[in-house]
């Protein structure tokens, strides 16, 4: 999506903020009615059904009709999109959306009048019940049937008009490139080159424990926890900005300069899972689990990989992830103890020695998976070189090439 600044007055504000309030109103009781249904183990309702009660909410509820029916509709139909997602095992299960933390909705049926140019600068986009609302026009805007109003939460307002952009082309040489992410670095290329995402600056994470301090102490619904939020938040979205900033611009740098990207194909929900355990029986190390798992997520692997297939379409292949930091990028030697330390890579049988996360980045740039004997990536391992038949597999190259 692109997004732009919106920048509502006053009293403009107040009716988006009435419009997200609907939104999240009409999504949270969709979220009631699906878990009381699979609790019970009867027929969830479909999209038609919600519909059908939002018109009988509506004609009971005065506060539901003062609102846009298309804002509302749009919320029921978001939800059933993530309730088949869920059933699909794509996403998780929808859950419930909080007031100052979930404030957007969405507007469909765009008109070609309904975003207009008003000046150098700034355009207007139409909403219901709002009228034309100026944002920023930092870049032209593209055609677009639906966009989302969204509060972000330092207070900033931001409209995305739901466009497909272009693709990067490709250098058109047969470059293949592999990536592995890590954490110490957040990439590191099969060529030898690392990035490191841009972590919070240490300044910035002693103002935050500051402020979380603060707003403990805070009393609910004060000026002075609303100030303390708003603080906390505008610390979040910079944080943020800086890592989208980053990954848009190694992803543009990657889409142009290789005509294949190949990644670990890595289930990122499972790997930073709580492991907090239940009472009767407590995990071990579940702080530095928490310490890893965020680590993972403020390194952006996720986002990286969607901007990549989205810039570079058709041309990312997800390989399994399994044993790439084993295995000798020489020699296709596999064993735990090739891996001396997090750096440092030491081949058993030819000595080859290298950066380990260089080392799983060729690996993975190979297409090469090793699986252990019997055909599963979890079975024991093996000093050998597998069969063919039954342990390798390499990933076709590309058509061009």
């Amino acid at each position: 999506m692109a997004r732009y600044r919106l920048y509502p007055t006053s009293a403009e504000e107040h009716a988006l903020l009435e419009h997200c309030a609907h939104a999240r109103f009409v999504w949270n009781l969709a979220v009631e009615q699906h878990r009381r249904s699979t609790e019970g183990q009867r027929r969830t309702q479909g999209f038609g059904e919600h519909c059908r009660q939002l018109t009988e909410a509506r004609a009971e509820s005065a506060w539901l009709a003062s609102g846009s029916c298309t804002v509302q509709q749009q919320a029921l139909k978001d939800f059933a999109v993530c309730t088949a997602a869920w059933r699909s095992g794509r996403s998780g299960r929808p859950s419930w959306r909080k007031r100052g933390r979930h404030e957007s909705f969405r507007i469909v049926a765009v008109r070609p009048d309904h975003v207009r140019r008003t000046s150098r600068r700034f355009g207007s986009v139409f909403v219901p019940k709002v009228g034309h609302v100026r944002f920023r026009w930092s870049r032209p805007v593209r055609v677009a049937k639906s966009f989302r109003i969204k509060q972000e939460s330092d207070g900033r307002w931001y409209v995305a008009f739901a466009t497909v952009p272009a693709s990067v082309p490709g250098p058109g040489n047969g470059a293949v490139v592999g990536l592995d992410r890590g954490v110490v670095s957040s990439v590191t290329l099969s060529t030898g080159e690392m990035y490191r995402c841009p972590m919070p600056r240490s300044a910035d994470i002693t103002r935050r424990r500051r402020l979380q301090r603060r707003l403990a102490r805070a009393e609910r619904g004060s000026n002075r926890r609303q100030r303390t939020k708003r603080a906390l938040g505008r610390l979040t979205v910079r944080e943020v900005d800086r890592r989208r900033d980053w990954i848009e611009k190694l992803s543009t740098e990657l889409a142009r300069r290789f005509d294949l990207i190949r990644v670990e194909d890595l289930r990122i929900g499972n790997m930073v899972r709580s492991a907090r355990g239940t009472i009767d029986h407590p995990s071990r190390g579940s702080r530095c689990k928490a310490r890893l798992d965020g680590r993972i997520l403020s390194n952006g692997w996720g986002l990286l990989v969607r901007r990549l297939e989205d810039k570079a379409a058709g041309r990312v292949e997800r390989v399994h992830p399994a044993f790439t930091s084993q295995r000798c990028s020489v020699c296709s030697y596999r064993s735990s103890e090739n891996r001396k330390s997090q750096a440092v890579f030491l081949c058993g049988r030819c000595g080859h020695r290298a950066n380990a996360d260089v080392n799983a980045a060729r690996n993975i740039a190979a297409g090469r998976v090793v699986t252990a004997r019997g055909g599963g990536p979890t079975g024991p391992p093996v000093n050998r070189e597998p069969r063919h038949s039954a342990s390798l597999v390499a990933v076709s190259e590309p058509s061009h090439r």
